[in-house]
């Protein structure tokens, strides 16, 4: 079952068009990622799935972006409560500089929750769910950013499912991290996979082919191919794929 379907997706910056005719679809419960070498689009079509290219000035977008069924862009959609099913990781570990209790319980109070009991549950709840609980639960009062950097990612995970999510939206979210703690980003992604959908922009091939379930190629603006991860990795139809992924160019 598709919960993203994505048809005639064009993106214009000012006079720039940035994204062509995009077609796709992404299944519930999966790990779609997106590849391409800088500048093909990719963080600029996850952005449109949540509607942060709004904020951009003289962005106009044409075709449709269905989520659940429900036109994205259509003059009535609530866009806090779009991104409230929508969350969001970026590239770089960005905690508030608040206490790891308050980075994780932001979401949900900003919705009007304020039951410390309730509260306290999302923490344990959202913590847990992103792997972090067991080497934070003596310490939530203390500063999130006297993490390290692969503990800062997870918090952050951890604070975008705390207003409970049906889609997580990854920007590229281990490229700042060692490989320890990418692995451990990759293991958490496997289990969420179960409970969420996600889609990920990464540059790191080995990853998209280790932990998606299909993979989109995007360069200059257009969707190259889109299949199946094993697919896409050892028989893509286009040879464009084929040179990418064997890092003819990129």
């Amino acid at each position: 079952m598709s919960v993203i379907s994505v048809r005639e997706l064009n993106l214009f910056y000012g006079n720039k068009q940035a994204l062509y005719d995009i077609n796709l679809d992404v299944d519930s419960h999966s790990i779609t990622a997106l590849i391409g070498p800088s500048g093909c689009g990719k963080s600029t079509f996850l952005r449109t799935l949540n509607r942060m290219n709004d904020s951009v000035p003289n962005t106009k977008i044409t075709g449709s972006v269905k989520v659940f069924d429900e036109d994205i862009y259509s003059y009535n959609v609530e866009v806090e409560r779009l991104r409230k099913n929508i969350g969001m990781v970026f590239q770089h570990p960005n905690p508030f500089p608040k206490s790891i209790y308050d980075n994780v319980t932001y979401g949900p109070k900003l919705h009007g929750l304020m039951d410390r009991h309730k509260l306290d549950e999302i923490v344990e709840a959202s913590l847990k769910a992103a792997a972090l609980w067991d080497e934070v639960k003596d310490v939530l009062k203390k500063p999130a950013t006297g993490l390290s950097g692969g503990q800062q990612q997870r918090l952050c995970i951890a604070r975008a499912l705390a207003v409970q999510p049906q889609i997580l939206l990854m920007d590229e979210p281990t490229s700042a991290l060692d490989p320890i703690s990418t692995a451990k980003i990759e293991e958490l992604l496997e289990e969420l996979k179960g409970i969420y959908t996600i889609v990920i922009v990464t540059h790191n091939m080995q990853q998209a082919a280790r932990i998606s379930d299909k993979t989109a190629f995007f360069l200059n603006g257009e969707l190259v191919e889109f299949d199946n991860t094993p697919v896409i990795f050892q028989n893509p139809c286009d040879k464009r794929t084929e040179d990418y992924i064997t890092g003819r160019f990129g």
